[in-house]
């Protein structure tokens, strides 16, 4: 690991254990990501993670403030855009989505069923993106 890499990764991960400290699982290679995915059942809310504000103020607080009612999906996991680019571009193949990060997808038996996108994250109030997130539960979970 470079200087950089180094850098970075101490710079990231009291990002990664905001969500890891609330449960979620960190999904950190390609392999992991199609592992996980392909023995899913149920339901599953991955959150693409990101250093930008819009992450640390809106969307790690919202997924896990979202998480926490009784109404949840059956596992919550996260891929970090960026840091972990290969898991997080194979994580992207599922998703069939355009990229965007910070960005939440609800899956339910495998199949994509709810997705927000950073423009639905950025320059919202965490309520709103709560309620986004609660309305998707309550509809597939």
């Amino acid at each position: 690991m470079n200087a950089y890499e180094e850098y970075m990764k101490q710079v990231t991960q009291p990002m990664r254990d905001e969500l890891t400290n609330a449960g979620f699982k960190e999904l950190t290679t390609p392999e992991e990501v199609n592992e996980f995915m392909s023995s899913m059942e149920g339901t599953a809310l991955v959150v693409i993670n990101s250093v930008c504000g819009c992450a640390a103020g809106l969307a790690r607080p919202s997924a896990i403030h979202a998480v926490q009612q009784d109404v949840k999906p059956d596992h919550t996991v996260t891929v970090f855009a960026g840091q972990d680019r290969e898991a997080t571009n194979q994580m992207r193949e599922y998703i069939d989505e355009e990229p965007s990060s910070p960005s939440m997808a609800l899956f339910k038996d495998g199949q994509l069923v709810h997705f927000i996108p950073r423009e639905e994250i950025e320059d919202h109030e965490p309520e709103d993106i709560i309620a986004n997130l609660t309305n998707a539960f309550s509809q597939h979970c």
